[in-house]
């Protein structure tokens, strides 16, 4: 294949997008199929042809040839929008303040943030010592100045990660007695975490090393004791948690606390008033939470038993437990409250009441006030409870946008600090008086070049196929943009586990809005925008909701005049990239161009597999396959599953060789499966990060490098890629 030639060839061809006409001339990888029956209890029986290109090693050979092969036709159809590609990226590098730094905050006497350097992937986590005339503003200023006197540097993550294709610090923690730091390292994208440690005192890197465990760690009152999440190495389950002391081996590291059931995840930390270290254990449906004195760590009491169908998160303050849980029939959560030495939900008081139209989503406690985060009507709210009972909210100027609690690590405060944002507005942290409602802007993100009076945002509300439900819909789009039903448009959705995608700014998104497409960021149910209702309707039984939501939201907003009905593209991954394949079987003649990114695409085979990491705790999310009911449910959607022999819209596939969130194998497969049955005309292309796992590459401009080439591809087959 000659892609000079090829491109002069497809310059020709006004109306054919460069990639379509470069794709029908070069040759897709063809890969070969082999025979192999997947089986369920039940006696049901599966044929998967590409079921051999799953290895958990990464070692075969075939399989690494078959990606490599599929990353070599990629560069070879993406090669003459190398220069749109070139430009994106260096618009939104443009909009980087690269040597920007968070907002600082305190805690035990020393005030911590993150910084960049110009031209660096990863930040450098630093602190300064309190004392007068230090605080947040102060420090701001010295660091825009490049002043760094005074400074301790914890971790410069560009050394770290120096000569390493991947490298991401999940989580840093420094002791009590601010001496010591602990951090977990990951090299490939595997979250298989190495935890290692530093004496802040000498800037020493200790000897002592843990491998495989969770970026989650906590130190306990002695300084010495550090307690980990271990992780089981084959399902990469959170199983164990464990305390390693420092100077002996991690061999000897001590059981805490074992999980038998597989259907639960795990984490640790420290109660609000650092009084207790606790082990929390989640299900989709049921939770429990263990503690123990911080002081002296000894044996860890259950707060109160799991029941199925009742889940709870507990914080400590002064003398009591304050829960938030959907137990009696909450379903929208309720916040209670218990005495310390509560083992027991007979012990539990009411005290922020349920509600119908309010989602309570979590809470934080000082020692004069606490503040409830809620939702309704698929907005974010933060409402301030006085000592008085009294409250108020925080207010918001925006029809759509999102809206959270920021680090507020200390109880003895007056003030509040939060953060806002929206497709307009970039990422700003506020602090609150609570007492006097005096409101102070510490930082919103630099974005050199953007200038927000140009854009308009919007909430609409699409209504669903059932006739009842409306689906709310937030859009952002340039000012001089018409409304004449000729515009292209991106829309993007999650909808699965109840995560919420709450409207935020983003700098890659400019450059789209300023092409003239319009973007459209879709709640549909499965996420929990309008509450714990809304995320049940759109799992288990009810999933089809999820992908018809979509196909409704982009039907209304064809029909509205939003976007021109051949030039919509739609973009989801992970859960959203099984939303995307669903979508892509079900209304393939809807989207011009589908961008999928490491997409869960073979839900049956993977969720018939328990050795397949996080099979075991989305049994309630997506049903056990294992009951037919279930296989035959999940069967109806799966899209590998559900692929046929008609024409499917242009497609950009991403995934990762490492992922251990959806197994590389996934998307392979289906790619493989898709060539064999598209009758469409327009490319397929797929992209392995034979360096990355679930997230992509590590640093901060390699995901922009990503980005760009997917927006690319994306712009072409909307037909403004020469823009």
């Amino acid at each position: 294949m000659k892609p000079t030639s090829l491109l002069l060839a497809a310059t020709v061809l006004m109306s054919t997008p460069i990639t379509s006409a470069l794709a029908a001339s070069a040759t897709p990888p063809d890969v070969a199929k082999k025979p192999h029956v997947v089986k369920a209890p039940h006696g049901a029986e599966r044929n998967d042809e590409y079921y051999w290109l799953r290895d958990d090693k990464r070692e075969n050979k075939e399989m690494l040839a078959y990606l490599n092969a599929e990353n070599a036709y990629t560069d070879a159809v993406m090669a003459p929008l190398k220069p749109l590609e070139d430009k994106l990226y260096d618009e939104v590098v443009a909009r980087i303040k690269q040597d920007d730094a968070s907002v600082p905050y305190r805690e035990r006497g020393w005030w911590y943030y993150a910084r960049f350097v110009t031209g660096k992937d990863y930040p450098v986590h630093a602190r300064r010592k309190d004392g007068p005339g230090v605080d947040a503003v102060s420090i701001q200023a010295a660091n825009a100045a490049g002043d760094f006197a005074g400074e301790q540097v914890l971790l410069d993550v560009n050394a770290l990660g120096e000569g390493k294709d991947y490298y991401n610090v999940g989580d840093y923690e420094i002791s009590q007695d601010n001496r010591l730091l602990a951090y977990a390292d990951d090299t490939n994208g595997r979250r298989q975490y190495t935890i290692r440690f530093k004496n802040l005192d000498t800037g020493e890197l200790l000897p002592d090393t843990v491998t495989n465990a969770e970026p989650n760690l906590v130190w306990s009152d002695d300084g010495r004791t550090l307690f980990y999440v271990d992780k089981d190495p084959e399902t990469l389950l959170s199983k164990r948690v464990k305390a390693h002391v420092l100077g002996t081996p991690a061999s000897q590291d001590a059981l805490v606390y074992e999980e038998e059931d597989d259907s639960f995840y795990m984490g640790i930390g420290r109660s609000r008033d650092d009084k207790f270290i606790c082990i929390s254990v989640e299900s989709t449906v049921s939770s429990e939470m263990r503690c123990t004195p911080a002081a002296s760590p000894g044996v860890f009491t259950v707060l109160a038993p799991r029941e199925r169908d009742v889940e709870y998160q507990a914080d400590h303050l002064g003398d009591r437990w304050v829960i938030r849980t959907n137990a009696d029939g909450a379903t929208n959560f309720k916040i209670v409250t218990a005495p310390t030495d509560s083992t027991s939900r007979k012990d539990w008081k009411d005290w922020v009441a349920h509600r119908d139209d309010v989602f309570v989503e979590g809470f934080e406690l000082f020692d004069g006030f606490s503040v409830v985060a809620e939702r309704a009507n698929a907005l974010e709210s933060l409402r301030v409870i006085k000592a008085d009972g009294s409250s108020d909210y925080v207010k918001a100027d925006e029809p759509a946008y999102s809206m959270g609690l920021s680090a507020n690590p200390e109880t003895g405060t007056d003030w509040l600090r939060y953060s806002y944002t929206s497709m307009t507005t970039p990422a700003t942290t506020y602090e609150l008086n609570t007492k006097t409602g005096e409101r102070r802007l510490l930082k919103q993100q630099p974005v050199p070049g953007y200038d927000a009076s140009k854009y308009v945002t919007e909430r609409v509300w699409a209504p669903a196929r059932d006739g009842k439900t409306k689906i709310p819909v937030t859009l952002v789009y340039r000012k001089d943009v018409a409304r004449d039903g000729k515009a292209p448009m991106l829309q993007y959705a999650y909808g699965s586990y109840g995560a919420s995608m709450d409207p935020n700014f983003s700098i890659t998104n400019v450059s789209l809005l300023d092409r003239g497409v319009v973007y459209a960021l879709a709640h549909i149910r499965g996420g929990q925008e309008m509450g714990r209702a809304w995320y049940d309707d759109g799992k288990l039984y009810n999933k089809i909701n999820t992908f018809t939501d979509f196909i409704d939201v982009t039907d209304y907003l064809v029909k509205e005049g939003y976007a021109a009905k051949d030039r919509v593209a739609a973009m989801g991954g992970s859960a959203g990239g099984l939303l995307m394949g669903a979508v892509s079987n079900m209304a393939p003649e809807k989207y011009k161009v589908i961008l999928t990114l490491v997409p869960f695409v073979d839900v049956v085979t993977t969720m018939l597999d328990p050795t397949i990491p996080l099979t075991t705790n989305e049994y309630d999310e997506w049903g056990n396959p294992e009951e037919k009911g279930y296989y035959d449910y999940i069967l109806t959607y799966s899209p590998y599953d559900n692929l046929q022999a008609k024409a499917y819209p242009a497609m950009f596939v991403g995934t990762g060789l490492w992922d251990s969130q959806v197994q590389y194998w996934e998307p392979a497969k289906y790619v493989a499966r898709l060539r064999d049955l598209n009758t469409g005309k327009g490319p397929v292309v797929f992209r392995t990060n034979m360096e990355a796992g679930h997230g992509g590459k590590s640093g901060r401009f390699r995901q922009y490098r990503e980005r760009a080439e997917m927006f690319a591809f994306m712009l072409d087959q909307l037909g403004v890629a020469s823009k």
